[in-house]
């Protein structure tokens, strides 16, 4: 079940009016739970199973650290946690990716091996809800957080559909003391939540799938090279496509959340406003980026042990965050890219620990980071190195017999809303939706909610999957 789909609209509509009702605390937490299991099983209900073994498994290894008083026992109830969420997502996730890199390498040895034809399906969302509990387990071994001390708080913690299939990621202190005690939203809390759903929603279903999204596949589902402009045009075009799509999907689940009473935290902070790289990740996949600093690169030694483990730490930990996304050595180089961004910054930092830069330079080297996350995007969206390039040789003019793809019409819908993405990230950089729309006139939000709701009418179709839950 996505979102953007009239199933979602009635499902939504019955679990509110579920939670307004006068049941007990307890009885709301089973119907939302319940729920969640619906929201998940709409799409393919055997994979429930596998929430359930997180459940299970996290719950019962999280309350044998805490039971246990031999650290070697803690440690071995910790690592039951961590080999069995890992396990299954590198089942599902990199089986078929880990056995074709193992037949061509021993291809390569001369050795000839045909491998069995595994048709493993990839359970939507499963990097986040194993993200999400695997941290449980890792914050109470680790003496961060007690652990729960109510099982179904747990459970629905873990199913929680709001930020069950593509985040944001939420650690448990976070979610679960939400569910100790009864919440619902007020009046306030609930139009305001409405409000982001509904301008969630127009990101992906208007501006993502109904104009960045031909664009972008025209240039890049092509087998023909693409000429400076086109390669330019695309490569900008999916730049607001997958903000628009992640980035609503997140505005969407906090919004729902919201609805019924509970606070997600903030996914994104205008991120192509970003000066640097490592103010890009403050701002890009908050959730994933403090995850990955808290229980990799920390873990890995961080800063602490000098500059060559520092950038080695920072380096592993780009690649594996580019991993996370996809089973696919073109996402290890779109990490890998981010990783050697990082390092530059901070070697040049450090060069110029004292300089002070302009307002006219330090918008520059906005610009300047958003063209270089724009060539990352590359080998994010191409499906083949070939094809990212072809891209690339497009974007720098080394294309030697380009082929025009691209309309008048696409050229200017990118340009237009591609460009009012960046002025918008640039004039929020330092501040939030709440503060702006609280000094805007009721009649203006009301006639920019309106039309908003009416252009998500007007644009639905199939409602097309999120392009964050393939991951």
């Amino acid at each position: 079940m996505v979102f953007n789909s009239l199933t979602f609209v009635v499902f939504f509509c019955c679990v509110l009016l579920l939670h307004s009702l006068p049941f007990s605390w307890n009885v709301k937490k089973v119907n939302l739970l319940v729920a969640s299991y619906i929201f998940y099983s709409a799409w393919n209900p055997p994979f429930v199973l596998l929430l359930w073994l997180s459940t299970v498994v996290d719950w019962w290894a999280a309350q044998s650290i805490v039971r246990s008083t031999n650290p070697l026992r803690r440690r071995a109830w910790m690592l039951v946690s961590v080999i069995a969420n890992l396990g299954v997502l590198a089942y599902f996730k990199y089986g078929k990716f880990l056995l074709a890199n193992f037949t061509a390498l021993l291809s390569t040895a001369g050795v000839h091996y045909v491998p069995p034809d595994f048709d493993i399906v990839l359970p939507v969302g499963i990097s986040f809800y194993t993200f999400a509990t695997m941290s449980y387990t890792l914050d109470v071994y680790l003496r961060r957080a007690l652990p729960s001390r109510n099982f179904l708080d747990f459970a629905l913690f873990v199913t929680f559909f709001p930020h069950l299939v593509a985040g944001p990621i939420m650690r448990p202190t976070e979610l679960v003391p939400q569910f100790e005690e009864p919440r619902r939203a007020d009046r306030q809390r609930l139009c305001f939540g409405l409000a982001l759903v509904t301008l969630g929603l127009f990101m992906k279903v208007v501006l993502a799938d109904g104009f960045l999204a031909q664009p972008t596949e025209i240039v890049y589902d092509s087998d023909k090279a693409p000429g400076m402009l086109d390669a330019w045009t695309a490569t900008l075009a999916f730049s607001g496509q997958i903000f628009c799509d992640f980035a609503g999907y997140s505005t969407t689940a906090i919004g729902v959340a919201m609805c019924l009473g509970f606070a997600l935290s903030d996914n994104f902070r205008f991120p192509y406003a970003a000066v640097g790289f490592s103010d890009f990740w403050r701002r890009w996949h908050i959730t994933l980026s403090s995850y990955l600093r808290d229980y990799l690169y920390i873990p890995l030694g961080g800063n602490r042990h000098g500059e060559v483990r520092t950038y080695v730490s920072l380096m592993a930990t780009m690649l594996i965050g580019g991993l996370w996304h996809g089973a696919s050595w073109a996402f290890v180089v779109w990490g890998g890219l981010h990783g050697l961004y990082l390092s530059a910054e901070r070697v040049l930092r450090k060069l110029f620990s004292g300089y002070r830069p302009g307002p006219a330079v330090f918008f520059g080297l906005g610009l300047l980071t958003y063209a270089l996350v724009n060539v990352t995007w590359v080998f994010f969206r191409a499906k083949t190195f070939a094809k990212a390039w072809l891209v690339l040789n497009g974007m720098f003019g080394l294309n030697a017999a380009p082929v025009p793809q691209l309309a008048v019409v696409h050229l200017l819908s990118v340009a237009v809303i591609v460009g009012g993405i960046v002025a918008v990230h640039w004039r929020m950089r330092d501040t939030t939706v709440e503060a702006v729309l609280a000094r805007v006139p009721t009649s203006i939000l009301t006639i920019s909610w309106a039309f908003m709701a009416f252009a998500i009418i007007i644009e639905q179709g199939a409602g097309s999957a999120f392009i964050y839950f393939q991951f």
